[in-house]
This record gives C-alpha cells, structure tokens and sequence, in this order.
C-alpha cells in the first residue's frame, strides 16, 4: 500500500498526513473512510470487490457487510457530488464499487488547492542500461517518503515522465495533476561512478527555481541514496516557500484567504524587526478569526509572539507570555501530529512559556518526526541550547547548516552556533560563526549579542564597542535586564558568559 497522495477531480488525498481536500479546503471523512478511498482511488476507475475493501478497513477482522454500506454513505455525503450530479462512488451490483474519478479526465480549469502540490516525476535513466531503472525508481521512492513528512505542501506522484525536463512537458504535468511545482531529476552511469541531477521546477510556467547535481559511487550506493533524499527533501520546502511568498506578494497582495494570509505573515517575520513583527502578528491574528482552530496560524502566532519576548520588544496585549501559552496548546491541540507547528509551539513553549520540559519533548518529537525540515532542526538546537546538552545543540545547528547554508532562516541558527561557542569558551570560532550570521541578516539582535560579547572576551573592545552600537541603533533600549527577562533560564550558566561580555562591552544594566 502506497502513502503517496493521489489526486482526482478537485480532490487531493494524502493518506500518509490523514487528509482529503476539495478544492483546497478539508474534508471529513474520517479514518476508515479515507482507507476506502484510496482503496478505490489506486484502482483507478477500476470496481473494487466488497471482500478486498473490508479487508482494508478492517484487517483480520470479521463484520458484517452493512459495515461498509455505513462507511460508504459516508464518504459519499461527505464528498458531495460531481459537475453532473452524480456520486463520485459507484455501486457495482454485486460486485462492489468503483471510483467514478479513475476513467474521468481532469477538470478542464484545475482547481488550485489552498496548499501548493508538489509532483514528483519518474527520474529518468540516461545510463543506457536498463539494471539502473531500479536505482532511478529507489531514488523516487525515498524522496516521495521524504516529502510526505512535510505537512506544508502536497505531494503527488506523476507516473508519465517529462521529456528531457523540458518546460512544455512540465507545463502539461501541472494541467494533468493541478500541481504548481514539479521535482524531475535524471541518473547517468559511467562505469562504477553516477551522477543524479534534480531540479524543482514551477509548474505554470517551467521556471527553474533549484537545481543540484550529486556524484558518487556504485560502491556506496545506499549511503549515497540516503544523501541524496536528505538532501533533495531538506531544499524543497524552503524553496516552494520562498516561491509561494512571492506568489503572494505578486498575484493575492490582498486576498484574506487564510493561507495568503499566513504567507503575507511569513514575509513580515523574516524581516526581524519590532514593527514588522507586529504587523504579522496581526494578521495572524486576523487569519485565526477566520479559521480559529487552523494549526499553522496558531503555531506561527505563538511564534511571533516568542520572538517578540526574547528580544525584548514592546509587548502586544495585557500579557503576552500567557497568551503565547495559550496560542501554543491550541496549536498542539489541533497539530495532527504536523512536525512544524509542533516545532513553532514547542520553541515558544520554552522561550516565550518557560515550560521547559514540555517543550522540550514536544521539540525532539518534531524533530524525530521529520529530520529534514531545517526549521525544525534550528528549533532543536535552540531547545537543547537552552535545556539540554551543547553538544547536542551542535550537532543539530551543524546538520541544519550541512543541509542548506543559505537558507532564509540560516542566521538563526549560525547565531546558534556562535552562543554555544561563547558558552564553550570558543571565542574565536564564536566570532567565525557570528560574522556569518551577520552577512545573511542584519536585523537580528542576537547575532549582535555574540559578536560583541566574543570580542569583549578577546579584549577587542574597539571592536565589540562597534557592534554593541550596531545593536543599540536597532534596539535602543537594550539592556542586561531586558535580555535576561526574554531568555529561558532553567540553565542560568548557559548566559552568563554571554553576558558578561556584554558587560565588558559597556551595554547598560538596566
């Protein structure tokens, strides 16, 4: 049985998330309704006999056949009905059911779903030999088990190759399936070397957003497998945000659809400002009116809202920490189990809440859940900078770095980097990581902390001088106390040479 989603008519099935969509929005079926439809849905059009869907549903076990009727009216009320009014689940007389979708061509207009879809194409095999199919299938294979961790887009398989990659290909895959984004890829032996080439293409218009080559050996073949999907799957998802937020900006500058809204948010955190930070949690907020219990806006509005205490900015509402708090257990409430809010809600837990050892589970279960999602492995780091082991810390801010050096969030955990470095006594390697942090965003105040206090360590005060002034032009009312206030604290050690250096430097106590 294949987790991969599917997608039919105006619906999208992603069973390995446990969710249908309709024209982008969810609907409720439940969990034996969807194992019946992707049941029907992988026979495509073909009837499905009543004994092999019990079997299904309920495997090994013995019930009666009203059993399926029940599920099967169901999920027919609960999908509604096609353009002609017909059921989307036929009855085959005592046979079973077929699933209308399997012989019906797509809508002439595809819907686009409220989250992007992702088309994962067959790689093709340039080697001139056929034994090498295997490797290009096992490559496909593991990258669609990959990108079903991420709950931020919808994947699909694509059985019917591209030619050669070609945009007029791709651009008919996207009419074929709905997808905005398509993955196609190619492998090439040369004796006993190989090489994979992978491009991320959108859909509409065959636009190359990334590309990456990998060169390795039939010797080590499934380690150099396993390097390619952790790979391919950690740059996707960051790229496919970065084209969705621009989409945003472009084409639904004012839409209040949800999704564009969280996009719009998106945009307005990375700027890592105070004002920018409260505009996007306005509109999270405003979002949250709309849909109160969507999972990804309260993730991302406990996560504003963090940002805002740790930095010491302003304060929104009466009491921002209880309702980070709040924000947070709806967000896990409502998660499904979706690595990424997990990780937004359990960083705000031990940053904004100080519920350290919630938090911190809730972290490596994100963690655990999709080890290739950077955001979760930067939060990781934070967490077990603040509550668990520096090494530990290292080891995740390190694989996040191996995996995507230049993403939009990667100062975050360079910083990271650098404050376990201070608390090492590693000044100079300190400063290193610092200085890279800085080149790739120039907003975010702790970068500032760490490259004044290494130096001050250093007894470079001319030069921690230079960017305590950096800092305070940013945050004029940075003090000792204001960074104390927004930090965890459940290791105080873990500040205390950071701040000592800041002291050193001269910034103010309080």
């Amino acid at each position: 049985m294949d987790n991969a989603a599917i997608h039919f008519g105006p619906f999208h099935l992603d069973p390995a998330a446990g969710r249908l969509l309709r024209d982008g929005a969810p609907v409720s079926v439940g969990n034996r309704g969807l194992i019946l439809l992707q049941a029907l849905a992988e026979a495509e059009g073909k009837t499905v006999n009543k004994s092999d869907l019990m079997e299904r549903v309920w495997p090994g076990q013995i019930v009666e056949e009203g059993n399926l009727t029940v599920q099967i009216a169901a999920l027919r009320k609960a999908m509604g009905t096609d353009s002609e009014g017909r059921d989307w689940i036929l009855t085959a007389p005592r046979e079973g059911y077929r699933l209308i979708s399997g012989t019906a061509g797509p809508p002439s207009q595809p819907s686009i779903p409220a989250l992007p879809t992702l088309a994962i194409l067959p790689f093709q095999n340039l080697s001139g030999d056929p034994e090498q199919d295997y490797f290009a299938s096992g490559i496909v294979e593991d990258i669609v088990t990959a990108l079903s961790r991420f709950k931020s887009f919808v994947v699909v398989r694509h059985l019917k190759s591209a030619d050669s990659g070609e945009a007029a290909d791709v651009r008919n895959m996207a009419g074929v399936t709905g997808a905005r984004y398509a993955l196609t890829g190619s492998v090439r032996r040369a004796g006993d070397r190989l090489r994979i080439s992978a491009q991320l293409v959108e859909g509409t218009n065959g636009r190359q957003l990334w590309s990456q080559n990998f060169d390795g050996t039939v010797a080590d073949i499934f380690d150099f497998q396993d390097r390619i999907t952790e790979s391919v799957a950690s740059a996707i998802e960051p790229n496919i945000r970065a084209a969705e937020t621009d989409r945003a900006r472009r084409e639904r500058p004012q839409s209040v659809a949800a999704y564009d809204i969280y996009l719009q948010a998106l945009a307005k955190i990375l700027v890592e400002s105070e004002s920018d930070n409260a505009e996007a949690y306005q509109l999270l907020t405003g979002a949250l009116a709309l849909e109160p219990n969507n999972a990804v806006l309260l993730g991302h509005a406990a996560w504003t809202l963090v940002h805002r205490i740790t930095m010491g900015w302003p304060a929104i509402g009466p009491d921002d920490r209880a309702e980070c708090l709040e924000l947070s257990r709806r967000g896990l409430e409502h998660a499904a189990g979706d690595p990424q809010v997990m990780g937004h809600c359990g960083i705000s837990l031990i940053q904004g809440c100080r519920e350290y050892d919630w938090g911190m589970a809730v972290v490596r279960a994100a963690a655990e859940a999709n080890p290739n999602n950077l955001n979760i492995l930067s939060r990781a780091g934070v967490a077990s900078l603040h509550c668990g082991g520096i090494d530990e810390a290292l080891a995740y801010f390190h694989r996040t770095n191996r995996l995507s050096p230049f993403d939009a969030f990667a100062h975050t955990w360079l910083c990271g980097t650098s404050h376990c470095h201070i608390i090492l006594g590693n000044y100079e390697d300190a400063i290193d990581w610092g200085s890279r942090a800085l080149a790739l965003n120039t907003n975010f105040d702790p970068t500032y902390w760490m490259l004044t206090s290494a130096n001050a360590h250093l007894g470079r005060i001319d030069e921690a001088k230079h960017f305590l002034g950096g800092l305070q032009r940013l945050t004029p009312d940075i003090s000792i106390a204001s960074i104390i206030a927004g930090q965890p604290a459940k290791y105080p050690d873990r500040m205390a040479s950071l701040l000592e250096g800041l002291r050193i430097a001269g910034m103010r106590e309080s």
